[in-house]
């Protein structure tokens, strides 16, 4: 019932011109290879389920970050929002006239999608961001856990992101798959709170990602406590006070990512030397960028990440379960290369 004859827009196609017989077949959103016309569009069997599911379940995905994630076979499942956009973008349809329904066929969860698609863009924290959930109304659900998945979203991104840090690092690549899954499940969290460390406003106390902005509230909508969260927001007060380069966040990633804290790590020597370098590095960086009285202390800030902070139990609890998958990507096929 979804497929049709139509023929691709804009740069797959245009109108008046088929597929010529024995072309191969691309995905229009992914570049995977297309089975067929799907909701008038050549797509494959991933992204013309993606788009049926959207639609019937009425979803309402939110980019991250700047809604401008890369939609490729290998990237398509990270984020929902911008591969749903770019279905859009290349001219997925979602009514239902070419099916025989027509508009009043709909089904529940299409009217609600079609009607709430358009605004859901930033719909995040438009405005003062400071204002709270409160100010905030309708824009957020005010049941408690409304961000739960939201947040499981985000999670599931940055854990992606911290593998894909790691891959670019020869001496990480050079270790057992198992002393790199240990590392990675090690240092994950805290090399997550580095990377969004470099969105932090001080002035509004609130994570600014794009359009989005997020702040500890959003994080009580979450499930996390509050005893847990003003703690951590001190930490990015602290660290963001530094003013640090984009080359000291690097470094002070790659110092997390190399300790080893699991006592099953085979290669600890070369792990705690290759440490040692980047600490050497970073201090040599710090003194030829900031000498006194400017210098700063930043392994004072490693040394905080790397205890165990107060939100640090309520984060594991609350990331384990609400999302069981960034488990599996830490230890299975993710890491291939």
């Amino acid at each position: 019932m979804e497929s049709s004859p139509c023929l691709l827009p804009g740069p797959w196609g245009s109108r008046g011109e088929d597929v010529e017989p024995g072309e191969e077949k691309v995905c229009a959103v992914c570049g995977d290879h297309a089975t067929g016309y799907h909701f008038h569009v050549m797509t494959c069997e991933g992204c013309k389920g993606f788009f049926r599911r959207s639609i019937n379940k009425g979803v309402r995905f939110t980019c991250p970050f700047t809604q401008s994630c890369p939609v490729t076979k290998a990237k398509r499942r990270q984020c929902q929002a911008c591969r749903l956009q770019k279905c859009l973008d290349v001219g997925m349809r979602k009514d239902s006239e070419h099916s025989g329904t027509g508009t009043a066929g709909r089904t529940r969860g299409e009217r609600e999608w079609a009607q709430g698609q358009g605004d859901s863009k930033g719909r995040w924290h438009k405005g003062d961001s400071r204002g709270g959930v409160g100010e905030r109304g309708q824009d957020v659900l005010p049941d408690v856990f409304s961000m739960l998945p939201h947040f499981a979203d985000l999670s599931t991104f940055m854990i992606q992101q911290v593998i894909n840090f790691a891959k670019e690092i020869p001496a990480f690549r050079s270790l057992p798959i198992d002393d790199q899954i240990s590392l990675l499940k090690g240092a994950t969290l805290e090399i997550c709170q580095i990377q969004f460390n470099t969105v932090f406003n001080t002035e509004t106390n609130a994570w600014e990602c794009g359009q989005h902005c997020y702040t500890i509230q959003d994080g009580a909508l979450a499930g996390f406590q509050q005893i847990y969260l003003e703690p951590l927001l001190k930490f990015h007060i602290s660290l963001k006070k530094l003013q640090l380069h984009e080359a000291e966040y690097v470094l002070l990633q790659a110092m997390l990512l190399f300790s080893p804290d699991d006592a099953s790590i085979a290669q600890r020597d070369f792990i705690d030397q290759f440490q040692e370098k980047v600490a050497l590095t970073l201090k040599s960086y710090i003194d030829h960028q900031h000498p006194m009285p400017e210098g700063r202390y930043v392994p004072g800030g490693f040394a905080q990440l790397r205890s165990p902070p107060p939100w640090r139990q309520q984060w594991d609890l609350s990331w384990m379960s609400c999302s069981p998958p960034n488990q599996t990507m830490l230890a299975c096929g993710r890491l291939s290369w």
